[in-house]
């Protein structure tokens, strides 16, 4: 008997890959304008190579711009994203990346097989019930003292972006409070060591928040 996907997997399926070709063009060279997004992302790889190195997934990729620039950096990358519409744009746009069509729920990788993950605004689509099950996949891929680093907007409930770019499509951009994405991240034996909360951008409309944190070595 086949198990019935979630809705909120088939909800942000349907909106990503709706509006793929113009989220891509629209944050294309966003990351030239984060300085504290080149940061963090910074620390991760400098952490995973003086570690010795190893294979680091950028998970709700989307159309690749932070696995492109994490293979910059001279990471061992891939990405992996519920659309396959954003999955297509990333091979088109990094060919020598593998990218490949998949959840946060059930991820395509194996016991301790990861030596870094970037989960960059991919758990502000998932409700807070499956959160903790989405840690223990984090936990459960990464090799023992690994890294992930996570980046969320700040705040209680959610946004409901209604028809982007004009499409006819809506999807809830849930706010995350840092204390409880620690204490979840915890529950899963994954220690934070780094918090950084920013005051949002004249574009913004919340603060930002990043972690890293990683699982016992």
């Amino acid at each position: 008997m086949t198990t019935a996907e979630p809705e909120f997997l088939t909800a942000t399926r349907t909106f990503y890959d709706t509006v793929a070709a113009d989220y891509a063009d629209r944050y294309r060279e966003a990351l030239a304008v984060m300085p504290w997004d080149r940061a963090l992302l910074g620390v991760l790889a400098e952490l995973v190579t003086t570690a010795g190195g190893g294979r680091v997934a950028d998970l709700g990729c989307g159309p690749g711009r932070i696995t492109g620039h994490l293979a910059g950096l001279g990471l061992d990358v891939c990405g992996l994203d519920l659309s396959p519409r954003m999955v297509e744009l990333a091979r088109a746009a990094h060919p020598a990346i593998p990218f490949t069509v998949g959840s946060l729920l059930d991820l395509p990788y194996g016991e301790g097989e990861l030596a870094g993950i970037v989960a960059w605004y991919s758990i502000i689509h998932t409700p807070a019930g499956q959160l903790p099950r989405v840690f223990a996949e984090f936990h459960r891929v990464l090799a023992p003292g690994a890294p992930v680093v996570l980046a969320f907007q700040v705040g209680d409930g959610a946004l409901r972006l209604d028809r982007p770019f004009g499409h006819p499509v809506t999807l809830d951009f849930r706010r995350r409070r840092p204390e409880r994405i620690e204490e979840l991240a915890a529950a899963a034996g994954l220690t934070v060591t780094t918090r950084l909360v920013r005051e949002p951008e004249p574009d913004e409309r919340t603060p930002q928040a990043y972690l890293l944190a990683h699982r016992a070595a």
